[in-house]
C-alpha cells in the first residue's frame, strides 16, 4: 500500500528540526484545530510528513516518518485531541522556503499555500516530488533560488 504524505509545521524556537533530530523521536501534540486533527487521526505508520519551521525560517527543513498512529494527546484530558509519533528520517539537501513554494505553480493547491494558519496538512505524491525537485535544485545553486 502506498504511503500517504503531510507537511507538519512547528515554530524553531518551540521545537526545532535541530531538537527533533537529538530527541529521535517526538509525539505530535498540542494541535487544537479540527482540519489539522483530522489530518493527525488520517496518518498512517510509514506516512512520510515534511518538518516546515514556521514563523522563522518559514522553510520545509527535513523528512519525518510516523511511527505511531493517533492516540490521545497527552498533553490534555479532553478526548477531542490526538498526537501521533514522528522520527526525523534526513534533512532536505537545502531548505525550500514558502516564497519559493507560492512561485511554483505545481505548488499552487499545497495546503501550506492556500490555509497558511493550519498546522498539519496533506500533501499529494505531486507535490511531494516538487518540493524535493525545489531543495535539490537549491543545493545545486548553494543555497536558495
Amino acid at each position: 500500500m502506498a504511503n500517504n504524505y503531510w507537511l507538519v509545521k512547528s515554530e524553531p524556537f518551540k521545537y526545532s528540526w535541530e531538537q527533533f533530530k537529538k530527541d529521535k523521536k517526538t509525539f505530535w501534540d498540542g494541535v487544537r484545530n479540527y482540519q489539522a486533527r483530522n489530518n493527525l487521526k488520517s496518518m498512517k505508520k510509514g506516512d512520510q510528513v515534511f518538518f516546515y519551521h514556521s514563523n522563522e525560517g518559514m522553510e520545509i527543513v527535513g523528512i519525518a516518518q510516523v511511527v505511531k498512529e493517533f492516540y490521545q494527546d497527552p498533553t490534555t484530558d479532553d478526548e477531542r485531541w490526538v498526537a501521533v509519533d514522528l522520527k526525523p528520517v534526513r534533512a532536505l539537501k537545502a531548505p525550500v522556503d514558502l516564497q519559493q513554494m507560492k512561485a511554483e505553480k505545481r505548488l499552487q493547491d499545497l495546503g501550506l499555500v492556500r490555509q497558511g494558519r493550519l498546522s498539519v496538512c496533506p500533501v499529494t505524491q505531486e507535490q511531494w516530488e516538487v518540493i524535493l525537485e525545489l531543495s535539490d535544485r537549491n543545493a545545486k545553486d548553494g543555497g536558495k533560488k
